[in-house]
């Protein structure tokens, strides 16, 4: 099977090809013999109810420096095309909505992973309070006497944006912490939608945990150990990669959640847990597969690749 598949991602001179997750996957989708393109997000242009974008061949390799040959852009109709893969990083804001909102015009007749009426459908903090009983004591509100009472039940708390990623304006407030208001100040002059409370888990010093799961089945994580100080684990906040396996409980998690995920059309979804409570469920751009490639001896992209065009197919069939 040869597919024409075209990343929609951040600029690709700026990847960090050791880490990033959308960089292995467009090399396994060359050594499967996949013709590759790249375009940016803002190159896209819905015509007269199509939907086109400025696309370029693109040749990858692990060449620090030199990790990327593009060719010619064409302006091109990407329903002609049979994977676009949305590999944009968040935030999940209006503009990557949008984003979700235009790929709909070519959806499923070409393959948009994951699923882009589904990603809008699914932001990551909100998804996982769907699933009764994996979360920590969570409230999401704008509602400061809601938080104030949260916080007197629950004392030791973590309050960040419900939009967020990687870690950023997550704050870890404690019991004596005098600096709530002017925190909820500073949130309600930065975002305009609620924001989200949890009880502080203890257990994050240990690790947060990212399992990376493939239409709806785990299939490897990795321990991500908060830097000294830090209440954030998040490899963007300096969080350290550690081998870790899972456990019986994040098996039962994944159980939980897996069906509904597959359902939803969400091939590639991270999810990340603390002690034995599920935090996000990430289904935009997540990340972790060369951290646990590395550490395991596996090779995640590849079952990536098999779910897609298994998908593929399946579209091609009915």
């Amino acid at each position: 099977m040869s597919l024409t598949v075209a990343i929609q991602m951040d600029p690709i001179e700026n990847i960090d090809i050791n880490v990033d997750s959308t960089f292995i996957l467009a090399i396994e989708a060359q050594k499967r013999g996949h013709k590759l393109f790249y375009y940016l997000p803002s190159s896209l242009a819905l015509v007269n109810g199509k939907l086109f974008a400025e696309i370029k061949p693109a040749e990858l390799r692990r060449e620090k420096n030199n990790h990327y040959t593009l060719g010619k852009s064409e302006f091109t109709d990407l329903s002609k095309l049979d994977v676009v893969l949305m590999r944009q990083d968040p935030p999940f804001d209006m503009s990557y909505i949008t984003a979700t909102h235009l790929l709909e015009h070519i959806h499923p007749e070409t393959l948009v992973v994951n699923d882009p009426i589904q990603v809008r459908n699914s932001p990551e903090k909100l998804l996982a309070t769907h699933f009764e009983g994996i979360l920590p004591p969570t409230l999401i509100t704008s509602n400061r006497a809601q938080i104030v009472t949260f916080r007197e039940e629950h004392r030791d708390i973590i309050v960040k944006p419900l939009y967020g990623n990687g870690g950023a304006d997550v704050f870890h407030i404690l019991p004596e912490d005098e600096n709530l208001g002017a925190l909820l100040d500073m949130f309600a002059e930065k975002y305009r939608e609620p924001i989200i409370i949890q009880k502080y888990l203890p257990e994050v010093r240990e690790g947060d945990k990212r399992i990376i799961l493939v239409d709806g089945a785990p299939v490897g994580g990795v321990l991500r150990i908060p830097a000294s100080g830090d209440a954030r684990a998040n490899f963007h906040a300096g969080g350290s990669a550690q081998k870790t396996s899972l456990t019986h409980q994040e098996f039962e998690i994944c159980k939980m959640i897996g069906p509904t995920l597959k359902e939803r059309g969400l091939i590639f979804v991270g999810i990340d847990i603390i002690g034995d409570y599920l935090t996000e469920i990430n289904v935009t751009s997540p990340t972790g597969i060369q951290e646990i490639n590395a550490l395991d001896g596996i090779q995640i992209e590849q079952r990536i690749w098999d779910a897609i065009e298994e998908r593929y197919d399946d579209l091609k069939t009915r």
